[in-house]
């Protein structure tokens, strides 16, 4: 994450997050406040409709009447965002707005963590943190996009599938 900028919860109108998103990284670039304002985001869900027998994937806002800004609060910056049409307010008490920390923000999906992987499927890998830390596996699946490894551990005489975060084992060099 950048130096100062934060992401912020705007409440809005329900139905005109598209059109307060829009609006806000405008009046941001025609005001030169780009620097200030640096993001806006609709978190969005993908999920299956069943409608007739047919079966449909589509796209669902997560919060219905919220959008995320990422910016540095300034006078400047709370006017501009506060007085967009559309806008009823910030997320937090009074009128101070409250930024998410960063658990929530991985949550959402709304900015990814880097995470360099330097094991790939069939590796051993360690286990470093959770109930089966110390623990020694083989990779069995990877997905970096959705951050998580599936590794296989044998522990008493069984082999189990356990599925971690892709930082929570490390390669162990073989001999």
């Amino acid at each position: 994450m950048s130096e100062g900028a934060k992401w912020y919860v705007v409440h809005t109108y329900s139905g005109y997050e598209n059109k307060v998103s829009a609006d806000i990284m405008k009046a941001a670039e025609t005001r030169g406040m780009t620097d200030l304002i640096q993001a806006v985001s609709v978190p969005l869900e993908k999920v299956v409709e069943i409608k007739e027998n047919s079966r449909k994937e589509v796209e669902r806002k997560m919060f219905p009447g919220y959008v995320l800004v990422k910016m540095i609060i300034t006078d400047e910056s709370w006017y501009v965002v506060r007085n967009t049409r559309g806008v009823t307010g910030f997320v937090g008490p009074g009128s101070k707005p409250v930024p998410l920390s960063e658990s929530e923000i991985l949550a959402l999906g709304v900015e990814k963590r880097a995470v360099s992987v330097d094991y790939g499927v069939g590796d051993t890998v360690r286990i470093l943190d959770g109930a089966l830390a110390s623990f020694s596996g083989y990779v069995e699946e990877l997905n970096i996009d959705k951050n998580y490894v599936k590794v296989s551990v044998s522990m008493l005489g069984r082999t189990l599938p356990v599925e971690l975060e892709l930082d929570q084992v490390e390669r162990v060099e073989q001999a």
